[in-house]
């Protein structure tokens, strides 16, 4: 009789199958590593929308984060090309997203 195997996580295996679907783009690769080099009030407040040329964009939830991630903006841009690859992302433009009607 053939020894039956214990099930497997869901979780790994739907892990590795989103990194092998996910687009490999500056944006998708800044968007995915956001959390970590944000931080959780950060990244609650603010993500990644587009990027063009190195220009990496950050929609915040009020003008008073744009703010902040301004003034915040070489170390982020650091911790960026850190995790990407260096020179990937060469500046941050913080932007408010307009309020919802």
């Amino acid at each position: 009789m053939a020894s039956r195997r214990t099930p497997r996580r869901v979780g790994s295996s739907i892990g590795a199958l989103t990194d092998q679907l996910a687009p490999r783009t500056t944006l998708a690769e800044a968007q995915r590593a956001w959390g970590q080099i944000a931080g959780p009030a950060l990244a609650k407040n603010a993500e990644p929308t587009s990027e063009r040329g190195g220009s990496l964009t950050i929609t915040c939830r009020s003008s008073v984060w744009a703010q902040e991630l301004d003034l915040m903006a070489p170390e982020l841009i650091a911790r960026l090309n850190d995790k990407l690859g260096e020179g990937r992302i060469t500046a941050l433009r913080c932007v408010a997203a307009r309020p919802r009607r």
